[in-house]
C-alpha cells in the first residue's frame, strides 16, 4: 500500500508539503506542486478522504516529546546538562523544524531518572500514569532513549502513534529513530587501539536503562577482542553527566598511578569533560599520561583543554527524521513499526593523542556485529546481548553528512 511518506519520499519534500498539496493549504511553488502531483501519479496513491477527513475533525495538531533527565548523585548539582547544549536541546530543535511548516504544536515533558529505576511499570506507577494521560492530549507521541519499557510501549502504542528516540533497535512495538552507536563506537575504539597503541581501557558507561549505551559499550568489548593484548581494566556506571564522570576519575585514580589506563572510554561527552576535569586537577597530563575520549559531540567538547574527541551523532536530524515518521503514522496507523539507523562521523582532536591543532571529520560506515555482552559494570544487573544487526546502508546517508 502506497503512503504519504512514500509520496514524500518520491518527490524529495516533506509529508507536510505533501499535505498541503493534497488539500490545497497555503501556497506551495509550483513546480513543487508538479513535482509531488507526479509522484502521486507515479506510485498510484490514493488518499482515502473519507478517513482524512473525520481524523483531520479529531485531531489536535498537537505531538508530545516524553525526554529522560539523567540526575546526577548529588542534589541541585551544577552540571552542564543546565547549559541546554546537550542531547535533547539538538533533537528538540530537529523537531521544531518538522512541525513549524505545518503549524502544529509540540508539548514537552521530562521523566526524571530518579523516577523509574526498574525494567517495568507497574499499573499504578505515577510515571505510567502521566504518559498514558499525555497520550490523551496529543496525536502522537515521541519518546525517548527506551527508558520506558517495551511492556509500557506496547500499550501506549495501541493509544497513540509513537516513534522512539535513541531506542533500542531491537524494539517491536514502536518505530526507533537512532545513530548507528556500534559503528561510531567502534570506530573510536579502534582508532585508539590501533592508530596510537592504547592497550589498557577503562570504560565510563552510561545509565542500565540506555540502549545507546549499552551498543557503546558492547562495540568496545569487540574491539578489544579484535586485538591481542588490549584489555579492559575497569568500569564504572555512570549516569551521562559531569558529576559521574568526576566520579569514575577518582575511582581510576585511587588504584595508583602504577595501574593508571592507557585510556579512558566514555559513553557520552558530558562524562569525559568530568573526567577530563578531575584528570586535570591531579596532575595527570592528557592525552600524555591517559587518552580521554566521549561520545556525541556536544558543542562544549570543542571548548576542553585539551579539546575532545569524540564521535559526533546527528542529534537535530533524529529529532527532524522521528518527526516525519510520526506524522506518516499520524497518517495511517496501520504501517508496520520500522527502525531507521543514522550514520555517525568519527570527530578526531587532541585528546586521544592526535598531535595539538588536529580537527577532521570522518563519516563512519557501518559495520556488521554479533556479539555476546560480557559482564556489564558492578552493581548493575546482568544484560542481555542484543544480537542487533546494522540496518543502516551508504544509500541512507543523509546527503548533508
Amino acid at each position: 500500500m502506497v503512503t504519504l511518506y512514500d509520496v514524500a519520499r518520491h518527490a524529495g519534500v516533506s509529508i507536510a508539503t505533501v499535505s498541503r498539496v493534497l488539500h490545497g493549504q497555503e501556497p506551495v511553488r509550483e513546480s513543487t506542486r508538479a513535482r509531488v502531483l507526479s509522484a502521486i501519479e507515479e506510485l498510484g496513491y490514493v488518499p482515502d478522504g473519507a478517513a482524512q477527513n473525520l481524523a483531520s475533525r479529531n485531531r489536535k495538531e498537537v505531538i508530545g516529546l516524553v525526554c529522560v533527565e539523567h540526575t546526577g548523585v548529588k542534589p541541585k548539582q551544577y552540571d552542564i546538562e543546565s547549559m541546554s547544549l546537550t542531547f535533547y536541546d539538538e533533537v528538540i530543535r530537529g523537531v521544531e523544524a518538522g512541525i513549524r511548516e505545518r503549524s502544529w504544536s509540540l508539548l514537552i515533558t521530562f521523566l526524571r531518572e530518579d523516577e523509574y529505576h526498574g525494567t517495568t511499570m507497574p499499573e499504578d506507577e505515577p510515571v505510567q500514569g502521566r504518559l498514558l494521560k499525555l497520550s490523551g492530549k496529543v496525536d502522537g507521541l515521541l519518546i525517548g532513549e527506551g527508558v520506558v519499557p517495551p511492556a509500557v510501549l506496547a500499550r501506549l502504542a495501541k493509544r497513540r502513534p509513537v516513534v522512539v528516540l535513541a531506542g533500542d533497535t531491537a524494539q517491536r512495538n514502536a518505530d526507533v529513530v537512532a545513530a548507528d552507536n556500534w559503528s561510531g563506537a567502534h570506530a573510536l575504539a579502534e582508532h585508539l587501539v590501533a592508530g596510537h597503541g592504547r592497550r589498557r581501557l577503562f570504560h565510563v558507561d552510561g545509565p542500565a536503562t540506555a540502549p545507546d549505551a549499552k551498543e557503546r559499550r558492547l562495540a568496545m568489548e569487540a574491539v578489544i577482542d579484535a586485538y591481542p593484548g588490549t584489555t579492559l581494566t575497569g568500569t564504572y556506571r555512570g549516569r551521562f553527566t559531569v558529576h559521574s564522570g568526576e566520579a569514575a576519575a577518582e575511582r581510576v585514580l585511587a588504584a595508583g598511578r602504577e595501574a593508571l589506563p592507557d585510556a579512558i572510554i566514555c559513553a557520552n561527552d558530558q562524562m569525559a569533560i568530568g573526567v577530563l576535569q578531575t584528570l586535570t586537577a591531579c596532575g595527570i597530563r592528557v592525552p600524555e599520561d591517559i587518552a580521554v575520549t566521549g561520545f556525541d559531540d556536544i558543542f562544549p567538547a570543542s571548548l576542553c583543554d585539551p579539546p575532545l574527541t569524540t564521535v559526533h551523532q546527528p542529534m537535530r536530524s533524529i529529532g527532524e527524521r522521528a518527526c516525519d515518521r510520526l506524522f506518516e503514522r499520524i497518517e495511517d496507523p496501520s504501517l508496520r513499526p520500522e527502525v531507521e539507523v543514522m550514520p555517525t562521523e568519527l570527530v578526531l582532536r587532541e585528546s586521544c593523542g592526535c598531535p595539538p591543532g588536529t580537527v577532521t571529520r570522518q563519516l563512519i560506515a557501518p559495520v556488521g556485529h554479533q556479539v555476546a555482552a560480557r559482564n556489564p559494570p558492578e552493581e548493575t544487573p546482568q544484560e542481555k546481548g542484543s544480537g542487533l544487526a546494522c540496518l543502516l546502508s551508504s544509500a541512507d546517508w543523509p546527503s548533508t553528512w
